[in-house]
């Protein structure tokens, strides 16, 4: 033969693909188009929520000031405690905190006044909040009675309406002397229990103050004033008492600092 044949089963060489190049084209398109898609769809922003967003960021930051968390659909940022200037600080919202309850003071101080009943009632700001004792130079209740005095009355009057309208809770806690006590009451528990009872009637019913934030509270004898320990006839009087206490709603560790922002540990009057 002149050309030798090729064997019947050898395989035939193969050709190189001169065509690849193009599906590897086409991939890259492909990723291209794509990431021009996504480009496009980001480009077309919510202004209001780009906005909201930009504001909780601030916020969370603390380049804003706020009392309030901003939200942006979703997107929740919690506010920090802020560096030396101060802002956000846990001392910070004691100093107002602290602020704000001597505002209520001294307008209940204020309405107080009019009715020349300012030195009937002692004031005192502490971690707690506000507490207002109905200790006067004459007793706001007689012995072995939870009645309220004509006195009581009267500064209940007064208090009552300003409490009402803010949003503090309020503590109503009666207190008894250390003597026993007679029928109708087995215990001074039931004593000063009444005693808390009848102030929070008087607030509730008569002042308008809204029963879902305030409660009765009974110490009996368990916790004197510590300037009326003794037996005189002054120190059992001081005792037959009740504390209206509006509590602070802050937290713990901002509660804390109170006496810190008021800047001589407490403060009181009256």
């Amino acid at each position: 033969m002149g050309a030798r044949r090729r064997r019947r089963h050898e395989p035939e060489e193969e050709h190189e693909n001169e065509e690849r190049w193009m599906a590897s084209y086409m991939d890259m398109v492909t990723v291209l188009m794509c990431m021009f898609i996504v480009l496009f769809a980001m480009s077309t922003v919510d202004q209001k929520k780009f906005a909201e967003l930009k504001d909780s960021l601030a916020t969370g930051f603390g380049q804003v000031k706020s009392q309030k968390v901003d939200t942006a659909e979703g997107v929740i940022v919690p506010p920090e405690k802020v560096d030396d200037k101060g802002k956000n600080t846990d001392l910070a919202l004691a100093q107002r905190e602290a602020a704000d309850l001597k505002e209520l003071r001294d307008r209940i101080l204020a309405a107080l006044g009019k009715d020349g009943l300012q030195n009937a009632v002692t004031m005192k700001i502490d971690q707690r909040g506000l507490t207002i004792g109905l200790v006067g130079n004459e007793t706001f209740f007689a012995s072995n009675r939870a009645e309220l005095s004509v006195q009581a009355t009267q500064v209940l009057s007064d208090i009552g309406p300003i409490l009402a309208p803010t949003s503090y809770q309020v503590s109503v806690e009666g207190h008894a002397d250390l003597r026993q006590p007679g029928s109708p009451y087995p215990t001074n528990w039931e004593l000063s229990a009444g005693r808390a009872t009848s102030v929070l009637r008087h607030l509730v019913e008569n002042d308008g103050f809204p029963q879902g934030r305030i409660a009765a509270v009974s110490y009996g004898a368990a916790r004197p004033l510590p300037t009326a320990t003794g037996t005189t006839d002054q120190d059992l009087a001081a005792n037959r008492r009740v504390d209206v206490v509006v509590l602070s709603n802050q937290p713990d560790t901002v509660r804390a600092l109170i006496p810190q922002a008021l800047g001589t540990g407490t403060a009181s009057a009256g």
